[in-house]
């Protein structure tokens, strides 16, 4: 009997080799590390045996800069853009935040000297 979800285990596979993500054996750990579930979850995800849940294949979509559509369903592209890189998103640290309500107290005047100081 075949694995109920091995098209998405293989969709799966192919994402993380285009990304070069943790090839061979350690794969699995890496997986299970990355997004904090258990290995005998991630060996699920790739052997075809489960399904991450939706917010799951979310993030693995973002992350593997593929479609969403084409990771969780395996219709249209696989990348989402074409010569495009991806969007970062980071959280700011508090320093970084701190910075950016002082800025943006001072006067415009201010600001844009500031600015030229650090261009």
């Amino acid at each position: 009997m075949a694995a109920p979800y091995e098209d998405f285990a293989e969709r799966l596979r192919h994402a993380l080799d285009r990304i070069d993500f943790a090839p061979g054996r350690a794969r699995t750990g890496a997986l299970a590390d990355r997004y904090a579930v258990s290995r005998e979850t991630a060996r699920k995800w790739l052997t075809g045996l489960a399904l991450p849940e939706l917010a799951r294949i979310i993030e693995l979509a973002k992350d593997l800069d593929t479609s969403f559509e084409w990771l969780a369903t395996g219709r249209g592209q696989v990348q989402l853009r074409i010569n495009e890189s991806p969007p970062i998103y980071r959280q700011l640290t508090n320093a970084e935040v701190r910075v950016l309500q002082l800025f943006n107290t001072l006067p415009e005047d201010k600001r844009k000297l500031l600015l030229q100081f650090f261009s």
